[in-house]
């Protein structure tokens, strides 16, 4: 499924959930991960801040990467409860998710903020996961396109490259529902971005991964990974789940 010569990355992103308890779910991925999908594809877990540092132990040495799930835009300061992007590092955090729609709607970031957070996760030499996504409400007045293509054009950094950035298109209606889009809604928004891709950092875009997020289970993976311009997936719920996550990952089996 690699036509595009992007190479896929599966990322899961555990949200609000795990405690140290947890460490078997990331011990069990690295085992269940073969040695010819490790070549294939690039895996990355997002867990909690709390467990950063513990999953970075328990992937040491594995194909594995870890990363945040937010970051502060400064590098330090009086941001009580915040964490920076060179804290991460610290922790040996490589990626970050950017502008989630959870951290949209339920702490009203605004898409000139995922554009400071970007600029924040390059600063410290992580690579950002910048999210897209439109309500149900925009796509039912026809907007979807649009939305997806301001938040990128805004969020999005001046020459943005594959190493420092990704993005990933998230319908906000689709995130924990049990619904997807089909293949064919998949296909327009991603093509759509990968043409606004294009007008903001010209021959690179063809290099910067586009993942599709919202409730990819074992079941959909091959079918919604098989998309044109789909670079692999970021997964929420099912990444909790070692042998649901690994089911996604052998999509590309």
């Amino acid at each position: 499924m690699m036509r595009s010569g992007r190479r896929p990355l599966v990322a899961g992103n555990w949200k609000m959930n795990g405690t140290r308890a947890s460490i078997p779910v990331v011990d069990a991925v690295r085992t269940g991960l073969s040695p010819a999908l490790a070549e294939t594809i690039d895996l990355l877990i997002c867990p909690p801040s709390t467990l950063i540092s513990a999953c970075v132990a328990a992937t040491y040495d594995s194909p594995i990467a870890i990363g945040g799930q937010n970051l502060h835009a400064k590098p330090s300061g009086a941001f009580t409860g915040s964490i920076s992007a060179e804290m991460l590092a610290d922790l040996g955090a490589t990626y970050v998710i950017v502008g989630h729609s959870e951290r949209r709607a339920y702490h009203h970031e605004t898409d000139d903020g995922v554009h400071a957070k970007a600029l924040g996760a390059r600063r410290a030499g992580l690579c950002g996961i910048i999210c897209v996504g439109e309500t149900m409400e925009e796509r039912e007045q026809g907007r979807a396109l649009d939305i997806v293509r301001a938040q990128l054009a805004i969020g999005t950094p001046k020459g943005a490259t594959a190493a420092d950035t990704v993005i990933a298109y998230e319908p906000v209606w689709a995130i924990g529902s049990g619904r997807t889009p089909t293949a064919r809604e998949i296909a327009e928004v991603h093509a759509s971005l990968r043409e606004m891709l294009d007008k903001l950092v010209g021959e690179e875009a063809a290099k910067i991964r586009i993942l599709y997020g919202g409730s990819v289970k074992p079941g959909n993976a091959r079918e919604l990974l098989s998309v044109e311009n789909v670079d692999g997936a970021l997964v929420g719920g099912a990444s909790l789940v070692a042998e649901d996550f690994l089911g996604i990952c052998a999509a590309y089996a």
